[in-house]
């Protein structure tokens, strides 16, 4: 008896501490539309746009250069800010577009889906920074998922560590 009060205490607590999330980077906020609105530091990611995404072919995956990272990392280097500049520029008159983030193949599913979403967010935050309009931006991560070099060494996972962006026509 006193095993499975134990167990159901413990199991419990399990539940309590997983239906509480632990969303550091993403919060919710009702707009004042009183609909719900994802913030990324403080910047409202906008509403998905219906029958958009980032694969579909009303998107242009080619207009940009991607951004690309170092291992384990989602700091966009200063090397890279030319890109940002374009995309940034680009947002002042443009439509919408779409950050998707990427990894290598190392790392287990839900790390890389992790951090691919961590780069996708600091490339938007980057690119609103650059002065780029924080309701044209969405973010996604593919993780490891879609390799531009499938290959397993150091010259392939540098070109799968990136953030590519994604017009919407």
């Amino acid at each position: 008896m006193k095993i499975r009060f134990l167990f159901t205490f413990g199991l419990l607590i399990a539940l309590a501490f997983a239906s509480t999330g632990c969303s550091s980077a993403r919060k919710k906020k009702t707009s004042a539309g009183g609909a719900d609105s994802d913030l990324i530091s403080g910047s409202p990611l906008p509403d998905r746009e219906e029958g958009v995404s980032f694969m579909s072919s009303n998107v242009d995956r080619n207009k940009f250069a991607p951004i690309h990272f170092g291992f384990d990392s989602y700091t966009v280097a200063p090397t890279e800010q030319p890109k940002v500049q374009q995309v940034a520029q680009f947002l002042r008159g443009g439509t919408s577009v779409i950050v998707a983030g990427f990894t290598d193949e190392r790392g287990t599913p839900e790390y890389n889906r992790s951090l691919g979403e961590k780069r996708a967010q600091a490339v938007r935050e980057a690119v609103i920074q650059a002065g780029g309009d924080a309701s044209k931006l969405q973010t996604v991560s593919f993780g490891a998922e879609m390799p531009v070099d499938s290959a397993s060494n150091e010259g392939a996972w540098a070109k799968n560590r990136r953030a590519e962006f994604g017009v919407t026509r």
